[in-house]
């Protein structure tokens, strides 16, 4: 790997470090923030939809035309229309208005990275290092992603704090901090315009540059791969931070600082997990790995809701975070793989659209859940439709391999 290419690395990791600390801070702080201006488990449901669709369609776009664009440009574009998020938080206006600028901020309440950005990105880094590579480089990505996001759980006791230090009311305290993390997102816009010319894609052709040009066997595997990942995220919409926090919130009464620690714990988890599934994945393959990591997570919190005390409900939420992030960079990297070079932004985006959209989709139907049915009924359903995907996955494309393993295994 160049010099060159090593500081185009360094640079996404530290954007996506940014952008993943306000990520985990929304996934703590925005349903309780939310709650305590008054607005119901439905309406929470609402904003997070609202910020999901956002992303979908600012996903979408970017699949389509964002290589044609330049990746430096609509990387930075849409780090600093994620600065809205931030702001509407702090303006905390009318349901309604909230929702418009949630749509148009991207806004993230789940406390993992759905952007569009983090979509982009897992297009990009595989054109910088050789394919034996793809999976280890993903993965210290993942491990930045969820560094931030456990840096930013662990700050959701800021504002409490803070209006402890200062004497003024939690509600300033919270404003200060979204604020911050709206001005976080434009130190991302100058990271981004940094990137050297290898992040961009080399067009062979006037018409690639007008839009992507799938094989028919690529598009019958994103068919595939987009209906299953859209179950798998319809599954995630049930189990977002921002209602996870909640659940705990309402169901043992823990406050914002005990949270921050948890989701703090939680991120470290992912993190070191993302590297465990490079490790294992060199030995039994992208898909074992996806699949036989992510089906036991399922199980331990299908049991968090039958927990009898906080202690016991804690323990098996962290066993679940110990395995449930090991299929992230292994699925980014599975999909590069089977894709041809050109078609990467193209199936990274589309991909990423099914789930944003079925994850917004699962985060309004969570919402009505906890609010009609019963409080804890999102957490079983999330990972019923969880368990669901994994066994449908390895059934389609356990005989799928990807260069690496094809030529390991010749």
């Amino acid at each position: 790997m160049s010099d060159s290419a090593f500081q185009d690395l360094i640079l996404i990791q530290s954007a996506a470090f940014l952008r993943s600390f306000c990520t985990g801070l929304f996934g703590v702080l925005l349903g309780i923030h939310l709650y305590r201006g008054g607005i119901s488990a439905f309406g929470i449901g609402i904003v997070l939809t609202a910020g999901l669709a956002g992303a979908a369609l600012a996903t979408l776009l970017v699949s389509i035309r964002g290589d044609s664009f330049g990746r430096r440009r609509t990387l930075a574009i849409l780090s600093a229309f994620t600065a809205l998020g931030g702001i509407s938080l702090a303006l905390h206006p009318s349901l309604s208005v909230l929702s418009l600028l949630a749509f148009f901020g991207m806004l993230n309440g789940t406390g993992t990275d759905r952007s569009a950005a983090y979509a982009f990105e897992q297009a990009a880094i595989p054109s910088l290092v050789p394919d034996r590579s793809r999976t280890w480089a993903l993965s210290w990505y993942n491990v930045a992603v969820d560094a931030g996001g456990a840096v930013g759980g662990l700050a959701a006791g800021l504002p409490l704090l803070f209006a402890r230090w200062s004497g003024e009311t939690p509600a300033a305290s919270y404003r200060k901090i979204f604020l911050i993390c709206a001005a976080l997102s434009m130190c991302g816009v100058a990271l981004y315009l940094a990137l050297s010319d290898r992040v961009e894609h080399r067009r062979s052709s006037s018409r690639e540059a007008e839009r992507p040009a799938l094989s028919p066997a690529t598009r019958g595997i994103l068919v595939r791969l987009c209906g299953l990942f859209s179950l798998d995220a319809f599954g995630g919409g049930f189990l977002t931070d921002a209602l996870v926090a909640f659940w705990f919130f309402r169901r043992f009464g823990v406050s914002e600082v005990s949270l921050g620690f948890l989701f703090f714990s939680v991120r470290v988890l992912n993190a070191l997990s993302h590297l465990g599934a490079a490790w294992l994945a060199r030995r039994i393959g992208l898909v074992n790995t996806m699949v036989f990591t992510h089906l036991p997570s399922s199980l331990f919190l299908m049991a968090v809701p039958f927990a009898p005390s906080l202690r016991v409900a804690i323990l098996l939420f962290l066993c679940r975070e110990a395995l449930v992030e090991m299929d992230v960079p292994t699925r980014q990297s599975y999909v590069a793989a089977i894709v041809r070079p050109e078609e990467r932004s193209f199936a990274s985006g589309v991909t990423n659209v099914a789930r944003n959209v079925f994850w917004a989709l699962g985060s309004l139907t969570a919402g009505m859940f906890m609010q009609g049915v019963a409080l804890s009924s999102p957490l079983l359903f999330g990972a019923g439709a969880k368990i669901a995907y994994d066994f449908l996955l390895f059934r389609s494309f356990r005989r799928l391999k990807p260069p690496e393993e094809r030529s390991a295994a010749s």
